[in-house]
């Protein structure tokens, strides 16, 4: 594997937050990079998690991914990150997002222009991490001359989550690294990658992490350990995922399940598939799906267990991480 390549692993909303001492300690002993935690709705709180992983442990980087900006007002945001960014220096990886539409629209927080609302966020963040005073009166973000008291000693990095091309280009430009969710193909990061890199260079800016999540799931009998990676990639791509279009299946895949059905499909499901959109089967077939990540621009690849299995994760590290990190 590419030894510049760092490697991460998640901690799915599944797991109750009573586990994650334990688990962020067998993440750390393991050998793993970075550690990474879901914010999504009705589970566990970002910050809370963040700074529990942070205190049990020594050395891992713990990162959120992602924050919904339209449920914190920038100010508050920009307080909490400083925070844990003075009393862990290097190790907090803060992520950035839309939050998942229908989810917003739940809880009543739906912004008109969400593209705006991310950018406004993130610039108002990035300027409080400064020690700016800040006065933005945007379409989402108000701030009227505001100022942190405790700024960070070191810059945490500022990921910007994105799926599709305004998005990802707008991450080049005012993040410090994009993160790419499950159910990216090697062919979608070269895309995102071509998207990323305008934003990036209208910021005059060299440098720019990819962080890309993997859904993960290895043993040594490989058609096994994808029996449930069908089910969770079949339910994830079913209606046409917006990343499917960089393998030419975004009107194939909906097609396919409507022939066949969701549990017949999951049978009939081509391998090919779960070699481009997953990180399964054998250590073998999970770690060159993982390089193929690595060769189309991933800076870190972060392996995400897709189901409330307390094997997945010990099989990861007996496994998997001797090939990625041999």
């Amino acid at each position: 594997m590419a030894s510049k390549t760092k490697f991460g692993v998640t901690f799915i909303p599944p797991f109750p937050p009573e586990k994650l001492v334990q688990y962020g300690r067998l993440a750390e002993a393991a050998g793993f990079d970075s550690l990474w935690i879901y914010e999504d709705c009705f589970y566990s709180g970002g910050f809370a998690s963040a700074a529990t992983l942070l205190a049990a442990t020594d050395h891992i980087q713990v990162g959120i991914g992602l924050l919904p900006i339209p449920v914190r007002n920038p100010l508050f945001m920009a307080m909490e990150i400083a925070t844990l960014a003075r009393l862990y220096p290097g190790r907090f990886l803060p992520g950035l997002g839309h939050g998942l539409d229908i989810w917003m629209k739940h809880i009543g927080v739906d912004p008109k222009s969400p593209l705006k609302a991310l950018e406004e966020t993130v610039t108002a963040v990035r300027g409080l991490l400064a020690g700016e005073e800040v006065t933005l009166q945007g379409t989402f973000v108000h701030l009227d001359r505001v100022k942190l008291q405790y700024v960070p000693g070191q810059f945490p990095p500022l990921y910007v989550g994105g799926v599709r091309a305004k998005t990802l280009r707008l991450s080049g430009r005012v993040g410090d690294g994009t993160l790419l969710t499950p159910v990216s193909s090697p062919a979608y990061v070269r895309w995102a990658v071509e998207q990323i890199n305008p934003g990036v260079a209208e910021a005059g800016k060299t440098r720019h992490n990819l962080t890309v999540w993997a859904a993960c799931k290895v043993a040594p009998d490989g058609a096994a350990a994808r029996l449930p990676l069908r089910r969770w990639l079949a339910e994830a791509i079913q209606y046409g995922d917006a990343h499917l279009f960089a393998l030419g299946l975004q009107e194939e895949v909906p097609l396919f399940f409507q022939k066949y059905g969701l549990e017949e499909g999951l049978q009939k499901m081509p391998e090919a598939w779960l070699d481009q959109l997953t990180a399964s089967g054998t250590p073998g077939q999970a770690a060159a799906s993982i390089q193929r990540l690595i060769d189309a621009g991933a800076n870190e690849v972060v392996l995400a267990p897709v189901e409330n299995d307390p094997h997945s994760f010990t099989d990861t590290v007996r496994y998997l991480m001797p090939l990625l990190k041999g």
